[in-house]
C-alpha cells in the first residue's frame, strides 16, 4: 500500500544528518510517483549567484545540468539563472513549451537559527522573494527549500553574508537527491509497464 498521506506532510531534515539524502530520496520518489503521472518533469532552480545565500538554486541547477538527463528539463543555473527579473517570463515559457508540466520549485530561504542548514520538501509551490518582502509568482507543484540563514531582519545583508560552504554542501545533497528520485521513479514506471504487459500477454515468452 502506498503511504499517500505522507506526501502531504512536509519533510524537514538537517543537511548534516547521516541519512539526509536517503530521507529526501524516499519522500521525493513517492511524491513524483504519485503526483507526476506521466507529465513532463521540469525543475526550476530560483536564485542568483550575486548573493552567496541566494546562490543555492543556481548551484543545484548547475549540478543537475551535468547529468544531461533526457528525463527532466531544467531552468536556473549559474550561467543562466532564474531570478526576480526573469521569473515570470520563465514560467510563461515553461507553460507554453510543456503540456501540463510537473514542476519542482527549488529555492533558498531564511528561517530560525535552529533551522539553518535544514532542507525542506513539501507539496505546493515555493514562494520566491517572501524572505526579502518581494511579490513574485509561486513556483512548482512541489517545492524544495534550503534554509541558508536566519530571517527576520536585514534579509539582503544576511543572504549576502551566508557561508558558501553551507550553501555548497546543501546544494550537493539536494542535487543528488533530486536526480536519484527522478531515476527511481523512471525505473518504477518501467517495471509497472513491464508487469502490465506480462499480465496482458502471459504466454508471449
Amino acid at each position: 500500500m502506498k503511504l499517500s498521506f505522507l506526501k502531504d506532510v512536509p519533510l524537514k531534515v538537517p543537511y548534516t544528518e547521516a541519512n539526509a539524502v536517503g530521507q529526501i530520496v524516499s519522500r521525493l520518489s513517492l511524491m513524483i510517483d504519485e503526483m507526476s503521472a506521466g507529465r513532463p518533469i521540469v525543475i526550476v532552480c530560483v536564485g542568483t549567484d550575486r548573493s552567496t545565500g541566494d546562490a543555492l538554486g543556481p548551484l543545484i541547477g548547475t549540478s543537475l545540468s551535468k547529468y544531461q538527463s533526457p528525463h527532466f528539463s531544467l531552468y536556473g543555473t549559474l550561467e543562466d539563472p532564474v531570478h526576480a527579473m526573469n521569473l515570470e517570463e520563465t514560467l510563461h515559457l515553461i507553460n507554453r513549451t510543456y503540456h501540463k508540466p510537473f514542476v519542482i520549485g527549488i529555492d533558498a530561504c531564511l528561517g530560525q537559527v535552529s533551522s539553518i542548514g535544514s532542507i525542506q520538501l513539501g507539496t505546493g509551490p515555493v514562494r520566491p522573494g517572501a524572505g526579502v518582502n518581494k511579490e513574485l509568482p509561486p513556483v512548482g507543484d512541489i517545492h524544495i527549500t534550503g534554509i541558508v540563514n536566519v530571517g527576520g531582519f536585514m534579509e539582503y545583508f544576511v543572504l549576502q553574508n551566508t557561508r558558501l560552504h553551507l550553501v555548497m554542501k546543501m546544494a550537493d545533497i539536494i542535487a543528488s537527491s533530486v536526480f536519484s528520485s527522478i531515476m527511481n521513479s523512471i525505473h518504477v514506471s518501467a517495471r509497472s509497464r513491464e508487469q502490465a504487459a506480462a499480465l496482458e500477454h502471459p504466454h508471449s515468452n
